[in-house]
């Protein structure tokens, strides 16, 4: 796919081969995909342009979607049933979990109930209203303990767009950033787009994600059209994610 015209890119060119590192592909345990049936359908719309390969995390978040390591693992394992049902061994899917920073998280942490990517990576998010009051005593238990905290998104947190020294504090804190792909258009608003332009232009972003719930979102995701300029920033970051997750 290509604009001859005004010179742009689709940017799912950029993704046969990827890693998703951050979906809610899991069906039925939090605000993703609500049954096995629409795991599937967005499973095989990801196929449609050369993504098979999936860690997907559900929401850990104590007043909302109370997940453990068990809800998590039934509903892995009731989705790979049905792909094996359906004869799609050339998916991969395992299971992490995109941690919710909140008053329960440092509990639920020396409990040893995370749900860490590989290599003891963790997915970790905000509140879109307000940061939490506990990120920086998080994020030490976090690297104390060896894991290295990937903070989801943040170009979605309108909060600190004014606040460059709060992001290079987490820079310094060894926290990386997963841009959200669908940052990459005016889907979640033009001002997030616009930050999410400007972290990708200082090298800010480590790694890529769809964080995609719904199959809209896929095909929002399918139309989604960069400058090349864009596109080349965001090819080697891809590919980062795909070296360290693959």
């Amino acid at each position: 796919m290509f604009h001859i015209f005004n010179k742009k890119r689709f940017l799912v060119d950029a993704l046969k081969g990827f890693v998703d590192i951050h979906n809610h592909l899991l069906p039925g345990i939090d605000d993703g995909a609500k049954t096995v049936g629409d795991s599937i359908v967005m499973i095989r719309e990801f196929e449609s342009f050369g993504v098979t390969k999936f860690i997907a995390t559900p929401h850990i978040m104590a007043d909302y979607y109370p997940n453990t390591p068990t809800t998590i693992g039934n509903a892995l394992g009731i989705l790979k049933s049905e792909l094996l049902m359906q004869g799609k061994e050339n998916i991969t899917i395992e299971a992490a979990a995109e941690h919710m920073i909140d008053a329960s998280f440092e509990n639920l942490f020396e409990n040893k109930e995370i749900m860490p990517l590989k290599f003891n990576y963790l997915l970790v998010e905000m509140s879109y209203l307000q940061a939490s009051l506990n990120f920086d005593s998080a994020i030490e238990k976090i690297t104390s303990a060896g894991f290295f905290p990937i903070l989801a998104h943040p170009e979605r947190y309108r909060y600190l767009h004014s606040k460059r020294k709060v992001l290079k504090e987490y820079k310094r804190k060894n926290v990386l950033f997963q841009l959200n792909l669908l940052s990459l258009s005016d889907y979640y608003g033009s001002d997030i787009q616009k930050f999410a332009f400007q972290l990708l232009e200082k090298n800010k972003i480590d790694f890529v994600g769809s964080d995609v719930h719904t199959i809209n979102q896929l095909k929002s995701l399918k139309e989604i059209t960069v400058s090349e300029k864009v596109y080349d920033k965001i090819v080697p970051i891809v590919q980062n994610t795909i070296r360290e997750f693959y």
